[in-house]
């Protein structure tokens, strides 16, 4: 089949290398526009861009509203569009544009977590499995009909990062096979059921603050689901100032016992300063937690031990995140 590929970020690379490596034709990709990243604005292409083949035409509109957007693809005549987080609105003349229409790979076992971020909610609601879904697109936010789809289960240790390569690792083949089938006419879609749709909405920059008076358990997962994208963040008190120190944390764990005389949420309950197996455990709302990799803006991420031992440690009784 003639394809044309639309897909913008790293998690869309593995289903266009599939793409340009089966017996189907790659006619064409869109990806959004080159941006401005990191500290120094530096524009860079992305991902998606960057992987495309040689031969291969990219084009990078700004939109997909007005009908000369749609030229190109037109021009390409694709009997199949796939689409991998392109990260813009298809308009119904596009969607209806290839004889086989929009095909979607979506990360999540639909209708569960439509929307922008199925990976992150997915670990931060605690699910047990996840996985890919493969459908064929229509006008709503990940509301069409579902041709393939393709379990996975969530390890207790999985963060937003190892989760997302797992999916993106299988969603080439699962996406090949789909093609296979709607190539011989074998692969009919179903709608998606009313029950258990949720959505995944957007992550935003709050989130990553922690509220100690939360559980232990959805702190320690609020820390796993936002790596690598984003780091979980506290601020220290001083004890005889009340100055702020903010503080990120990339790793902890759960404290399996529960002291039932709880200290306040947020209070350092104790430390271990060993350099390889140093934590310092925090009272939660419910339970406690280890913090084990933490780091000063600016600096590097240090174990524990460091911050249990340095010169501004943190100690006993002192307490982590804004009265709540």
């Amino acid at each position: 089949m003639r394809v044309a590929f639309a897909g913008t970020p790293e998690f869309a690379v593995p289903v266009l290398q599939a793409l340009a490596d089966s017996r189907h034709r790659l006619v064409g990709i869109l990806t959004q526009p080159d941006r401005p990243k990191g500290r120094g604005r530096q524009v860079h292409a992305s991902p998606v861009k960057l992987a495309a083949g040689p031969g291969v035409p990219v084009i990078q509109p700004m939109s997909l509203k007005a009908p000369a957007d749609w030229e190109t693809l037109r021009a390409w005549q694709p009997d199949v569009l796939v689409v991998v987080a392109y990260g813009l609105i298809l308009p119904q003349p596009v969607l209806e544009l290839p004889p086989l229409g929009c095909i979607n790979v979506h990360a999540s076992l639909l209708p569960r977590w439509r929307g922008a971020a199925p990976i992150e909610r997915a670990l931060l609601a605690g699910d047990r499995e996840t996985g890919l879904t493969i459908m064929q697109m229509d006008a709503g936010l990940d509301t069409g009909p579902i041709l393939l789809q393709q379990s996975v289960p969530i390890d207790p240790a999985d963060t937003g990062g190892s989760l997302r390569d797992r999916l993106a690792e299988r969603s080439g083949p699962l996406l090949l096979q789909a093609l296979a089938a709607l190539a011989c006419g074998t692969l009919s879609a179903r709608p998606q059921p009313a029950e258990g749709v949720t959505y995944a909405r957007k992550l935003e920059k709050r989130e990553a603050l922690i509220e100690w008076h939360r559980p232990a358990v959805e702190i320690e997962r609020q820390i796993r689901a936002l790596r690598p994208r984003a780091t979980a963040e506290t601020v220290r008190i001083d004890p005889q100032s009340g100055a702020e120190d903010r503080l990120l944390v990339h790793r902890a764990r759960l404290v399996t016992e529960v002291d039932e005389d709880a200290a306040t949420p947020g209070c350092i309950l104790q430390t271990a300063s060993h350099h390889q197996h140093g934590y310092i455990r925090v009272q939660c709302g419910h339970g406690s937690l280890d913090l084990l990799t933490l780091q000063r803006p600016g600096g590097s991420p240090q174990c524990a031990g460091v911050f249990a031992s340095g010169q501004r440690r943190l100690q006993p009784q002192m307490r982590l995140g804004r009265a709540h």
